[in-house]
């Protein structure tokens, strides 16, 4: 279980700090645990914290009072998120749930504010972060609308592994296949299949909660 610090110094825009400005961040956020289930943030509360995974695995999710969930997005270790949510200073429109217990860091507003008018390259972060999230945000819907469920998957696990948004992950990713499936929107028997075809070609190795990826680039093209 790493620190926050550790995450602070793996983040881009957290490393061009002075030790001064660092303290300062560092003061302005709290880590807390949130349980497999729980909800990191919800929608429709005002947005006061732009939030990062220090560890874990959460899920970006629009859950309707019928019980309905649209999934959009998987949140690994390492990624910021929310930036947009403050920026524009309104209710936040979508809920985040913990896939498995997850240590996440809130970052206060004003912190967030502070770096924002004070720091160049917190700028150039938030402009690269932004326009990152945009374009994966419209691949999910071409490979939605275009790609069978095995290439759909492989998408989902591809996008786990942006170098840009999660830049931290190695190729070992510890998820089940449950938890792939929430992520996916593809049902638990539908994932095995979709798993057992993307090893038989050589893009990944299955082991008992976990995933080692074999072919990032294979992925991310699967089905084309």
């Amino acid at each position: 279980m790493r620190s926050l610090n550790e995450m602070l110094l793996a983040s881009a825009w957290a490393r061009e700090l002075t030790a001064e400005q660092f303290q300062q961040v560092n003061e302005g956020i709290v880590v807390r645990t949130i349980p497999t289930g729980g909800f990191v943030c919800m929608k429709g509360e005002p947005v006061e914290y732009w939030m990062g995974v220090v560890d874990g695995l959460v899920k970006m999710a629009s859950i309707w009072s019928t019980g309905k969930i649209t999934s959009f997005t998987g949140l690994s270790a390492g990624g910021w998120f929310g930036e947009g949510s403050l920026l524009k200073n309104e209710a936040r429109k979508y809920d985040v749930v913990a896939l498995r217990e997850s240590r996440i860091a809130y970052m206060n507003r004003s912190t967030f504010q502070w770096l924002y008018e004070n720091s160049i390259h917190f700028n150039r972060f938030l402009i690269v972060q932004l326009n990152e999230r945009l374009a994966q945000f419209i691949g999910m819907m071409e490979h939605e609308r275009l790609l069978d469920p095995d290439a759909r998957l492989a998408r989902c696990l591809a996008s786990l592994f942006n170098p840009v948004l999660y830049p931290e992950n190695n190729l070992e990713l510890k998820i089940s296949q449950e938890e792939i499936g929430l992520l996916a929107g593809i049902s638990r028997q539908r994932v095995n299949q979709a798993l057992r075809k993307l090893e038989k070609a050589g893009l990944l190795h299955i082991d008992y909660g976990s995933i080692t990826i074999l072919d990032l680039a294979g992925l991310r093209c699967f089905g084309e």
